[in-house]
């Protein structure tokens, strides 16, 4: 299978967003005079975090609501008597000013351009989060299309963002895609309601307990490129 499109997740595929959103959830605990490196504070954020993107994946959220619900929920656990959209502003500004390109991904696009690969982004997120960090980064021209689910309505992997991201690049042979991120209920589930071939990027060799199976698994970036160029021998 020789492909021509190459379809990317964003965060912990190509940029550091456990870095960017650590240094602006320490901007926003300071600013509300919270200690940002007692772990009690921080895992209880992190906690109702993970619990609403999780409910974001399964529908049962927009990002509108997630974005202050997660302080309001927050503030309320810590005893706090704040405006969680205040708060929530404060964080969203700060996250998109951060942009930390991972290890390898600058490599890997430019060999897609080099070698005539078409790329898009295809990310769930907060678009004034992602379009600014992304637009923030070196990786910037190298995408034709950068698919945000804030808006499409439709998060990964509900199919309503793939068929969004086809429209958008102007092509409906997924026999000519890839999706590749490290999310699997995600990235490779996503890809896989769609019947696109998909490849998990699993730096850290976590076991896949899901059931969710990819086309491909890669522990490094530059492994990509062994897989493409196979596929065009």
């Amino acid at each position: 299978m020789s492909y021509e499109w190459i379809l990317l997740d964003a965060d912990e595929t190509l940029f550091d967003f456990k870095m960017s959103e650590s240094l602006a959830l320490s901007s926003v605990l300071t600013s509300m005079k919270l200690d940002p490196m007692d772990k009690a504070i921080t895992d209880c954020y992190n906690r109702i975090n993970h619990g609403l993107w999780q409910e974001l994946e399964q529908g049962l959220i927009n990002s509108t609501e997630l974005r202050v619900e997660r302080f309001r929920r927050f503030c309320l656990e810590q005893g706090l008597n704040e405006d969680a959209g205040i708060i929530s502003d404060r964080y969203i500004e700060s996250l998109s000013e951060q942009a930390f390109v991972l290890a390898g991904a600058l490599d890997l696009c430019l060999y897609l351009k080099e070698n005539g690969y078409r790329m898009a982004i295809i990310t769930n997120g907060i678009k004034q989060v992602q379009f600014g960090r992304i637009g923030r980064s070196e990786l910037k021209d190298f995408f034709e299309a950068v698919i945000v689910s804030e808006d499409t309505g439709f998060q990964k992997p509900q199919p309503g963002i793939f068929e969004h991201a086809f429209s958008k690049i102007g092509s409906a042979e997924k026999e000519k895609m890839l999706m590749v991120g490290d999310s699997l209920t995600s990235d490779i589930q996503g890809g896989n309601n769609v019947g696109i071939d998909t490849c998990w990027y699993n730096p850290n060799r976590l076991p896949n307990t899901t059931g969710i199976v990819p086309t491909y698994e890669i522990h490094d970036l530059a492994e990509l490129k062994e897989i493409l160029e196979r596929s065009r021998a």
